[in-house]
């Protein structure tokens, strides 16, 4: 089934050090930046009705990861947070932008934090939606699994499972995963060659003390107090078994006790899939406050 019908947006590539990355630009080319974020192991199929609305009167740039989506998937490449941060960096900047509300969720929290705090003057707002910038020493049990050596390449790259595992776990409104909406998510990872990057994701997760990615978190939670004056929204799928409320939301209420937090039950980790009619009324009225331009 071709995901295009759910999908109807014009592909861009930026290319960087021979690698070609996949990148939506959607909306009039002078209003207001919108960048969306995705995480492991989506794409910015993801961000599907977001883009659809806020296109409308935004700017909106949604980047698929090296490794993701529609980009270029090397098979010998550095598939770590500080390289999905300079990639992201490299983009934004070939585009000018700045005044950006910036959209993330998994993944996209650590690589979009980890360019805003490298850049608070080119950030305007801040939308978070399940996901970290910070270290918490927890990690879910099929994640472990799914990280092991050679188990974990089987699962991960040769049966698909943690992308099907993340289907079925991430969602709580299953219904909207019907077929269309499935092969959506699975189509630009249909080999072991595609799923390099998911592996990957998962290998990054630094639950070690010396763990290479360990620093880079460790450098943006050190640096999250310059996003402070940011103003941000926050909407957390309280039925996500990965990023937990306990542990992850708290995290955030912790660091940005300003942030205006929705808390969305029967949604799970996908929580714009489960939730994106109640999201996007939530999101613009966050963004059209009075005092902010639209």
């Amino acid at each position: 089934m071709d995901y295009r019908t759910q999908y109807p947006f014009t592909s861009h590539y930026f290319e960087s050090n021979g690698v070609r990355q996949h990148y939506l630009d959607e909306g009039p080319r002078d209003a207001s930046v919108m960048v969306m974020l995705h995480g492991n192991p989506t794409w910015s199929f993801y961000w599907r009705h977001l883009i659809r609305e806020f296109s409308k009167d935004h700017r909106v740039i949604v980047p698929d990861h090296v490794g993701c989506g529609l980009s270029d998937k090397p098979q010998g490449y550095s598939y770590t947070l500080e390289t999905h941060i300079n990639n992201l960096q490299a983009l934004l900047t070939s585009l000018e932008v700045s005044d950006i509300t910036l959209v993330m969720h998994d993944w996209g929290g650590a690589i979009g934090m980890g360019y805003a705090t490298r850049h608070p003057e080119k950030i305007r707002r801040l939308a978070v939606m399940n996901t970290s910038a910070f270290f918490r020493p927890v990690l879910y049990w099929a994640i472990h699994l799914s990280r092991s050596p050679l188990l974990g390449d089987l699962l991960t790259r040769g049966l698909n499972a943690f992308l099907l595992g993340a289907l079925v776990i991430g969602t709580s409104q299953h219904k909207r995963l019907n077929r269309a909406v499935r092969a959506g998510y699975l189509a630009p990872y249909r080999s072991w060659h595609d799923r390099v990057a998911i592996l990957r994701f998962v290998r990054d997760i630094p639950m070690r003390a010396d763990h290479p990615t360990r620093i880079t978190i460790d450098e943006i939670e050190a640096r999250l107090p310059l996003l402070l004056d940011n103003p941000m929204i926050i909407f957390w799928g309280v039925d996500d078994p990965v990023f937990t409320t306990e542990a992850f939301l708290s995290g955030w209420r912790t660091y940005f006790p300003q942030a205006e937090v929705h808390e969305l039950p029967n949604a799970g980790h996908f929580v714009v899939e489960d939730a994106y009619e109640r999201i996007i009324p939530l999101l613009r009225a966050f963004i059209n406050q009075p005092g902010e331009p639209a």
